[in-house]
Formats: structure tokens, C-alpha cells, sequence
């Protein structure tokens, strides 16, 4: 009985140490993810239990950011476009699926703040504005080419696509190159 007491005295010593700014990030967390979730599933799987489990499963990463479930919840999101899009007959619209990816690598970069932010973390607020400025200009960016390459692939109906696919695929090289080059420069 001391050994559950003794837990329960450690467990409440804990959370009266958290700190606002890292329940925040873990909010917006938890946000992202949720929001991700209602972007991606098709109404007739929110209904009911199917919302529950989503918002648990939203919850998972917020609790856990640097073990396996921010990745569980990005692949329920892209699980959940399949079936709207594919097993439900959803078309695909721009908008949403920049949305979708937005909200994707929102929770993803808030999850990785988090895991090195632990609970009673004292932070200047001047680093998660920067933080969250960064993301904003990536989401910003990849919106302005995802929405540029849709144009392309518009225009040029048959192989738009396939060149979209292409220059897609040059990009992500040669971003995971300069961030390769970036890292071996330290």
C-alpha cells in the first residue's frame, strides 16, 4: 500500500510542476491532430464511436510525443483520406488535401518540440513563436507549390501529372540532400 501511495504522491508532485507553455504545444498537439482527423474521414465514420476513438487516438500523441504514437495518428489520418476518397467515393478537392498535409506537419513539428520539452519546462516565448513562424513558412511554402504543380498539372492534363510527380520528387531529394549537407556541416 506505501509503494501506491508513494506513486500517487509523485504522480501528484508532477503535475503541479507543468509548466503553461509545454501543455500548450501539447494542446496544439492534440489540435492538429483532431482537426487532421475531421479533414481526412469521410461524416459517416465521425458519427457516433468512430469520434470517440479518433479524439482518444488524438489524445495518444499529445501524452507521448516523441514514442510511436504521433506516427499510429499520421497514419489513421492518411488511412481515413483513403477511405473517404477511395472506399467512400470523396473526390479529391485541393483545399483540403493542403489542409490535411498542413495539419500533418503541424502535429508533426509540434510533436517534436514536445519531446524535448519536458512538463515543467521554463520557456521564453520568443522560441515557440519562432517555432511555429518556421512551420508557417514551410506550410506557407509547400501550399504555394502544391497549388503551382496542380495548376501545371491542369494545364497539361495527361503528363501535368506526371511532371507534377516528378518535380515532386526532385524537390523532396534535394531538400533530404541539403538538410544532409546542413547536418554533416556542424
Amino acid at each position: 500500500m506505501t509503494a501506491i501511495t508513494a506513486r500517487v504522491r509523485a504522480w501528484r508532485h508532477a503535475i503541479t510542476r507543468i509548466t503553461l507553455i509545454p501543455l500548450l504545444v501539447r494542446l496544439g498537439i492534440f489540435v492538429a491532430t483532431l482537426v487532421g482527423f475531421l479533414l481526412a474521414y469521410p461524416p459517416e465514420v465521425l458519427a457516433g464511436r468512430g469520434m470517440v476513438a479518433l479524439v482518444v487516438a488524438a489524445l495518444l500523441p499529445a501524452f507521448g510525443p516523441g514514442r510511436l504514437w504521433p506516427t499510429c495518428a499520421a497514419l489513421l489520418t492518411v488511412a481515413g483520406w483513403l477511405l473517404a476518397t477511395a472506399g467512400f467515393g470523396r473526390s479529391i478537392v485541393l483545399w483540403q488535401l493542403l489542409a490535411l498535409a498542413a495539419t500533418l506537419y503541424l502535429a508533426h513539428t509540434l510533436c517534436a518540440l514536445a519531446a524535448l520539452l519536458p512538463y515543467d519546462a521554463v520557456v521564453d516565448p520568443e522560441l515557440i513563436v519562432g517555432w511555429l513562424l518556421r512551420a508557417g513558412v514551410v506550410v506557407l511554402a509547400s501550399a504555394v507549390l502544391g497549388v503551382l504543380l496542380a495548376e501545371a498539372g491542369a494545364l497539361r492534363s495527361g503528363e501535368g501529372f506526371r511532371a507534377a510527380t516528378i518535380v515532386g520528387l526532385l524537390v523532396a531529394v534535394g531538400l533530404s540532400g541539403l538538410l544532409g549537407w546542413l547536418l554533416r556541416r556542424r
